[in-house]
């Protein structure tokens, strides 16, 4: 075989791998200073923007990826909402973002949403109330609320689907909500302005990033205690683990006049920071493929979100989305 032959099928076979190992899925964005969501086509790029009457500040499918739930508040509204008849929870199928199926009151100021395992209820914070608000995704109405610490932000659902942990960031605690009883169990002192939560895939430490601290904290969910901080970039916002729990993937704000665009790969093992990337200006939302191999991160100075390989800590592809993206969710092919 000639050389140049060679390198042209070792060439192709390069690329092929780079081809085959290329993202897939489905990003989406909730863009709240232009009130739109982006859904955005890994493969080929594509972006679908769609308006919205309010000023989505974060979403989620569901994990049977029949819906697409969008939390905010009316456009222009002030800092709780109450002259423009307070926040939604709306409700998109993921074949239909044109109009929502749905759209229900969810209180003055909806912060975040997340679903149940079965994607059959909706759990929206109310930070304005201090209440998480429970929906009936199939009746389409609200069905409880549970009483939070001061100011609920972000939260998450626990891997077995039994809890939820939320970010009160008023209360500098995390609440721990029985779902079962629908309760709220616990209560962590975890320290200042606790914005967003994550888990480690097998349940056993939760993650709290506390804002107005620069540090990650670090909880032992057996004794809902706080086991330790490490330091990460300015004003840590979100956060997620990696399938194989090795790596947690974090995103650090910054200020308005002054934004970071790092994000911190935080090893749970080490109990370290082991690398840092450089994503975009104001990186806020994280998100995961479903096989970690790439981690998603939405940059609100930029009108971007960027994706990181995240064995290598690279940055692949930037796409462009509305204007300041917050929240951000990913949905397997």
């Amino acid at each position: 075989m000639s050389r140049i032959k060679h390198f042209i099928l070792t060439g192709l076979a390069l690329a092929a791998q780079l081809a085959l190992a290329a993202p897939t899925g489905t990003v989406y964005t909730a863009n709240e200073r232009e009130g739109s969501i982006s859904q955005v086509r890994l493969i080929d790029g594509t972006v679908n923007t769609v308006k919205l009457d309010v000023a989505p500040h974060n979403l989620q499918v569901s994990p049977d990826g029949r819906w697409l739930l969008v939390v905010g508040m009316p456009q222009h509204a002030g800092h709780e909402g109450h002259s423009m008849g307070g926040g939604q929870l709306l409700g998109f199928r993921i074949d239909g973002l044109a109009q929502p199926a749905f759209a229900l009151p969810a209180g003055a100021h909806p912060a975040h949403v997340v679903t149940d395992l079965a994607g059959k209820r909706a759990f929206v914070t109310d930070s304005a109330a201090s209440v998480v608000r429970v929906f009936d995704l199939e009746a389409q109405k609200e069905i409880g609320q549970v009483a939070t610490g001061a100011f609920p932000h972000g939260l998450r659902l626990s891997p077995d689907g039994g809890t939820l942990y939320v970010a009160d960031m008023k209360a500098d605690a995390v609440s721990v909500i029985d779902l079962a009883s629908l309760k709220e169990v616990g209560r962590i002192a975890v320290g200042k302005a606790p914005v967003q939560v994550g888990f480690a895939p097998d349940g056993k430490q939760a993650y709290v990033s506390l804002s107005a601290e620069n540090k990650l904290g670090l909880i032992d969910t057996a004794k809902r205690k706080l086991t330790g901080k490490v330091a990460v970039g300015r004003t840590p916002i979100q956060m997620f683990a990696t399938p194989d729990g090795k790596q947690v993937f974090r995103a650090n704000q910054g200020s308005a006049k002054q934004p970071d665009d790092k994000v911190s790969v935080f090893d749970p093992i080490a109990s370290k920071v082991v690398a840092t990337v450089t994503s975009g200006k104001g990186a806020h939302g994280v998100a995961m493929s479903s096989d970690g191999a790439y981690a998603f991160v939405s940059n609100i100075e930029d009108g971007t979100f960027t994706v990181i390989d995240t064995a290598s800590h690279r940055v692949v592809a930037i796409h462009h989305v509305g204007a300041g993206p917050n929240g951000i969710s990913y949905q397997a092919p």
